[in-house]
């Protein structure tokens, strides 16, 4: 599975039966720099290198489907309005945590894409039962034979 990020970021999915290709226009996407958190020395208070990312699920032009689906994750960076929010500050650079916010939000969209394969039912088959039937019979007797004895069965 693999992206890029142009003007526009693209999610190319490749899955064994059939291939989903979406793209999401960076005019939905808000990038806004802020100052990161945590160690860094004096860089950090000068530079706004954390990346903070806002991505509208209900404003998108995701498919139906995608949008039902993310709605439904349980994931605290979804908001109850339905705008997914991710903090990227990993990095020392602007650029890679700009990076890694896209990808973070790429891997959401790739989650909620993906379609289950649907469970067939089947029945197991006449000589499985039997066997199963069997062994629990057996092992029925041998607890049988763990009772003391001098008692009677």
């Amino acid at each position: 599975m693999g992206w890029a990020y142009d003007s526009i970021m693209h999610v190319s999915l490749f899955m064994c039966c059939y291939t989903r290709h979406i793209t999401i226009p960076d005019t939905e996407i808000e990038l806004h720099a802020i100052r990161a958190q945590g160690a860094g020395g004096q860089n950090v208070n000068k530079v706004s290198t954390a990346i903070h990312l806002r991505f509208d699920i209900d404003a998108s032009s995701l498919p139906d489907d995608c949008k039902e689906k993310l709605r439904q994750l349980t994931d605290r960076r979804i908001s109850g309005d339905g705008v997914i929010i991710i903090k990227a500050q990993r990095y020392r650079s602007q650029e890679k945590n700009r990076e890694d916010a896209l990808a973070r939000l790429q891997a959401l969209v790739e989650k909620s894409a993906i379609t289950p394969k649907k469970r067939t039912a089947t029945k197991p088959t006449r000589s499985s039962v039997k066997k199963r039937i069997e062994s629990k019979t057996q092992r029925g007797q041998l607890k049988i034979l763990r009772g003391k004895v001098g008692e009677s069965h």
